[in-house]
Parts: C-alpha cells; sequence; structure tokens
C-alpha cells in the first residue's frame, strides 16, 4: 500500500494541558486545533478542561468560555450565535457544523473541534474563505431583471407563490462553507469546482422566476470542472447544519443543461 507521509511542519503535534480548577465533577475534555501564523510552530492540539456546569448548551459557548476564562489568544469566528449567519462553522466530533447550533451534550467523550477541513488556516479555527467567496461572486447573485425595469417605475417584481415556493430550500443558504468543505471533489478542484454551496446559490438565481438571465447563467456554469466534478458522493447533504440538499440542486442544473 502506497503511503503518504505530511511535510514535517504539518503533522499535528500535542499542545498544551489546561487543568480544570474549579474541582467540579462535571468536567468536559476539549481538543482544540491551533496554529499561530506568527510562530515558527507545528499546529498543535491543546486540551481544555472544561467545567461545563456553567455553561450553555452549544460548542460555541465551551469556545467562549474557554477564551474568556481559560486562553483569550484562542481565535475563531462568531457572530450571531442563532444559525443565521454561519461564522462560526468549524468541524466539531468530525462533522462539519456551525458551533453554535451543535449542542456538546450530543458528544460522548472528548470533544475534537478543528477548523473547516482543506481548506488553508489563518489562525487556529479560523478558515481562509476568499476562493469561496469568489466563486460566489463568479455566479452574480443577485436579480438581472433590465427589460422588467425599462417597463415599470416599480422596482417591486411580483412572483406567484407556486414560483416563490420554488425558492424554498434554496434561499436559506448562508454560505457556511460546511457543504463544501465536506465534498472530496471541491476537496481536489476547489480552484476551478464551485462546490455544492456556489451550485445550489447558482441554481437559486437560475430557477427565480423574476430573473431574466436563465441561459446567460446556464452557461456560466456549464463547464466540466465548475460543475460536472459533482460525483453526487452526497456529502454535502448530509453534513448541511441547515438541513438544505445542495446534491438535489446540482442535479437539477445538470438536468437543465442537458434537456435545454
Amino acid at each position: 500500500m502506497v503511503q503518504f507521509n505530511l511535510p514535517e511542519n504539518s503533522k499535528v503535534l500535542k499542545g498544551n494541558y489546561f487543568k480544570d480548577t474549579t474541582g467540579s465533577k462535571n468536567i468536559k475534555k476539549v481538543n482544540i486545533y491551533r496554529w499561530d501564523p506568527d510562530k515558527n510552530e507545528n499546529p498543535k492540539l491543546d486540551t481544555f478542561e472544561v467545567d461545563v456546569t456553567n455553561c450553555g448548551n452549544k460548542v460555541l459557548d465551551i469556545l467562549n468560555k474557554i477564551k474568556n476564562e481559560v486562553d483569550p489568544s484562542l481565535t475563531y469566528r462568531r457572530s450571531c450565535a442563532h444559525g443565521v449567519c454561519g461564522s462560526c462553522a468549524m468541524n466539531v466530533d468530525g462533522v462539519n457544523t456551525l458551533s453554535c447550533i451543535k449542542s456538546h451534550k450530543d458528544i460522548n467523550g472528548d470533544i475534537n473541534i478543528y477548523p473547516l477541513p482543506h481548506l488553508k488556516v489563518i489562525k487556529d479555527l479560523v478558515a481562509d474563505l476568499s476562493t469561496l467567496y469568489r466563486q460566489y461572486e463568479s455566479i452574480e447573485p443577485w436579480l438581472k431583471a433590465k427589460e422588467k425595469e425599462k417597463e415599470s417605475k416599480i422596482i417591486e417584481f411580483n412572483q406567484s407563490k407556486e414560483d416563490r415556493k420554488k425558492l424554498d430550500g434554496l434561499y436559506e443558504c448562508i454560505m457556511c462553507a460546511c457543504c463544501s468543505t465536506s465534498c472530496p471533489s471541491y476537496w481536489w478542484n476547489g480552484e476551478k469546482y464551485l462546490g455544492p454551496a456556489v451550485l445550489l446559490q447558482a441554481y437559486r438565481w437560475i430557477i427565480d422566476s423574476r430573473d431574466e438571465e436563465r441561459k446567460e447563467r446556464l452557461k456560466i456554469i456549464a463547464d466540466k470542472l465548475k460543475l460536472y466534478r459533482c460525483h453526487t458522493i452526497m456529502n454535502c447533504t448530509n453534513s448541511c447544519p441547515k438541513g438544505l440538499n445542495p446534491a438535489k440542486a446540482i442535479s437539477s442544473l445538470k438536468k437543465m443543461l442537458a434537456t435545454n
């Protein structure tokens, strides 16, 4: 069997151990990936003993407690804390999720927290999403209705209830990148394959009845690398913290291109 070895400076080493000082019996061990670009050191895995007696139920609550009470240098993204902004996406217990909606009570044993996989790490749990955002920009995710704007002075385009319902399961995407970073095709072709999150967003605008550039939008994604690197592995759908189905949206795009 072929064996692949990581470069020496990429190997995750054993880090610091922060022992609980409260004497509590309600302790959770939390292992957190740490890497500081300002230090010429390997990434490491720090372990924290956390008293969860006076702690919220979510993994984000544990991270906040560690940052506020133990190690203020711990770095991660967060904002709304209600599963709306997508900022706190990370890999928890081996699954990409939002730490603000993942309950630590559902995790047996130690809690292992890493940044989203197969992305460059900026620091600790903060992954570099710049490529994803460039790809998102490339699909031009805004309404295009020039003819309707010319015909009417009213900047409001009516939509039937039936057409509006078609957007359900699409508009709720918060671009957290949990789906894209769980996709093996995106891991290996991330610079060219648009990935589940961006393709779901592309489909959302393509089927919007108010938009007038469906053909042009389909041309943008009609590429063997941008779209057809999807092999229906379904990791994206399984990992979406909002319960959406990017794989179905991608399948619908392929069908549209095949039949139009």
